[in-house]
């Protein structure tokens, strides 16, 4: 009889976050029944991070935030809702993103990565821990091809760090050097978080690639200069010193996945397309690279990439589509309006401002991945942001520094998973090896945040601003 009587509870346990967004909804709508003013912005608030809480995916945290706030507390119709679903994607930027997803996992598979990662410890080998400075410089380039910070470290890391604990390296350094400078696959151009923070906030796309470059060299810089010093000061092995004609060599195998960066950024500064044509031209380019060029990838592979590209954007597509439906809602309840109001009443200038914003967006990368950071707080953060006089340009490059960040660290951070699936390392190990080069970025982040011309120096010398 106690077996039976206490077979339900597992069930009834299971069953409890179901009825989590009837109680948040519950409670302030009895509180307002009894003349007490709830504001708006903390019952969605709420409820998002509520739903989130239950182990709720994020893109569905989202629409059901919306629905539940629609259908309870206002009287919208469902036509609205549905129309907005299909309209909130409806636009030509989105197109880039399937796109760069499907360069990336031909560049990815092809031996593009192999190549650059040679041509790198070519250049810089000779240097104070020179596979890992190679690792760096292999990661810089491949970021500037790929779009993507998972897919930077998982094609640099698979082939460096097993060659850097063969040379000696302690697995902890060749885990940090990579974990970090992985993420510069959504800095440097072009970039796929780039592509939905010009969705969210109907910002140019082009300006923010260009925008990119300056501050992506210099953190690969700050990156490289932090392995270097590193690596001198514990004498980690350097490379023989590589030749001119060995350069040359090197420079001509990873050519053709070199001129995939003039293909993308020339195209977009001279005009010739926009950024989502660059996208699908740097997709059939990299076929054409991977397949026929170096023959590294056979064609009986080919539908399983398109098939792993199609899922992965898909579920970035589906993402987008619910915090489209959150940001409407969020407008149409005037609460970035009032956010701005109040932080103009309180006298909170742009240096506070930025300040919050970072320390706000730190705080997300502990619990969301960069894509629903960027497409549930942008929307919000920039009317303020364009009220208080900040460039758009330059506070999309600020988020994306962010979202950097929020990859190499714990609980969240993607670059983390990945590389310790590489290195064969626990999250806190990885965590403890990766501090160095997360406070040469964290520092770098206060540079480009209260230094605009870092970001907008660039566009503007190109009159694209």
């Amino acid at each position: 009889m106690s077996t039976l009587a206490a077979g339900p509870a597992p069930q009834a346990q299971a069953r409890w976050p179901a009825l989590l967004p009837i109680v948040i909804i519950g409670v302030p709508a009895g509180l307002r029944a009894a003349g007490v003013e709830v504001p708006n912005a903390a019952i969605i608030f709420t409820l998002l991070i509520g739903l989130m809480l239950t182990g709720m995916p994020v893109s569905i945290s989202l629409g059901l935030t919306v629905l539940t706030y629609l259908f309870t507390m206002t009287t919208v119709p469902i036509e609205s809702v549905a129309l907005k679903l299909f309209t909130g994607i409806e636009k030509f930027e989105i197109m880039a993103i399937p796109f760069f997803i499907l360069a990336g996992s031909f560049l990815t598979h092809g031996g593009v990565a192999k190549r650059m990662i040679t041509f790198a410890s070519a250049m810089v080998g000779h240097w104070a821990g020179g596979l890992g400075l190679a690792g760096v410089l292999a990661c810089a380039l491949f970021a500037a091809v790929s779009g993507s910070s998972p897919a930077t470290v998982v094609a640099i890391g698979s082939i460096v760090l097993p060659a850097m604990i063969r040379q000696g390296f302690p697995a902890r350094f060749g885990a940090g050097v990579i974990t970090t400078s992985g993420a510069l696959g959504i800095l440097i151009p072009p970039s796929i978080v780039m592509v939905m923070y010009a969705v969210a906030t109907n910002s140019s796309v082009g300006q923010l690639f260009i925008a990119g470059i300056v501050p992506g060299i210099v953190l690969a810089t700050m990156l490289g200069l932090t392995t270097w010093w590193i690596a001198r000061k514990n004498g980690y092995p350097r490379q023989p010193k590589a030749s001119w004609a060995e350069r040359g060599r090197a420079f001509r195998q990873s050519m053709w996945g070199l001129l995939l960066i003039v293909v993308v950024i020339g195209g977009i500064y001279t005009g010739i397309f926009t950024p989502t044509e660059a996208a699908a031209m740097s997709a059939v380019y990299a076929f054409v690279v991977a397949v026929f060029v170096y023959k590294d990838m056979p064609l009986s592979r080919v539908p399983k990439v398109l098939l792993d590209s199609a899922n992965m954007s898909a579920m970035l597509l589906y993402i987008i589509t619910n915090a489209v439906m959150f940001s409407y809602l969020m407008t149409s309840e005037n609460i970035p309006q009032a956010m701005a109001g109040w932080m103009l009443d309180k006298g909170l200038g742009v240096v506070a401002f930025l300040l919050i914003v970072n320390v706000l967006l730190l705080l997300a990368g502990n619990v969301m991945e960069p894509s629903s950071i960027v497409l549930i707080l942008a929307p919000i953060l920039f009317p303020v942001a364009i009220k208080l006089g900040i460039n758009p340009i330059h506070f999309g490059i600020m988020m994306v520094v962010n979202m950097e960040v929020g990859m190499c660290h714990p609980p969240v951070g993607l670059n983390l998973y990945v590389a310790s699936g590489i290195a064969k390392m626990g999250i806190t190990e990885l965590t403890i090896a990766v501090w160095p080069w997360l406070l040469t970025m964290l520092v770098f982040l206060i540079v480009v945040t209260y230094w605009p011309p870092l970001s907008i120096w660039l566009p503007h010398a190109l009159g694209m601003m």
